[in-house]
């Protein structure tokens, strides 16, 4: 699985990257509400927890990642098939995850999948939702997903 996950990883960073390149837009000038803010307290909690539940929740972030993805893009500066290609990409990376990762959670753990559903929720309302899915708020988008992507990879990897 850690080949094929670091394989996945680099391919969607990769996606992510070409994303940007084809983007014309800055996210400087973006101002976004503190509900937003990301999520690193997670994370840290996620690296405390047995290999399993890590897995589990780089599956679920993998989830909410692809969940994201497939809200309106008609005004994002990025090519359709690039889009189409890292969801497919997301989806078999989670899946490899999920098929590694374990059945039981315990309470904090359920708690924290509650939390990164939540972050993912706002950002979509405020950031897509509030900001018409701009390009301007997709590019802000994709660079958060990096973060992330480059977070689970360290989670899956340890």
């Amino acid at each position: 699985m850690d080949r094929d996950f670091k394989q996945y990883s680099e391919s969607a960073l990769a996606l992510l990257k070409t994303m940007k390149t084809n983007s014309t837009n800055s996210i400087d000038d973006i101002e976004v509400d503190d509900a937003v803010a990301f999520p690193n307290e997670l994370y840290k909690h996620a690296s405390k927890e047995s290999r399993e539940e890590r897995l589990s929740f780089v599956a679920h972030v993998l989830d909410e990642i692809y969940a994201l993805f497939e809200e309106n893009q008609t005004r994002a500066s990025w090519p359709e098939n690039t889009v189409d290609d890292f969801l497919d990409i997301i989806s078999q990376q989670a899946n490899g995850v999920r098929r590694c990762a374990g059945k039981q959670t315990t309470n904090h753990h359920k708690k924290n999948h509650r939390k990164m559903s939540l972050y993912f929720k706002r950002l979509s309302r405020h950031v897509l939702e509030h900001m018409d899915y701009s390009a301007d708020a997709w590019e802000f988008v994709r660079e958060e997903v990096r973060i992330h992507l480059h977070k689970v990879h360290l989670l899956a990897s340890s």
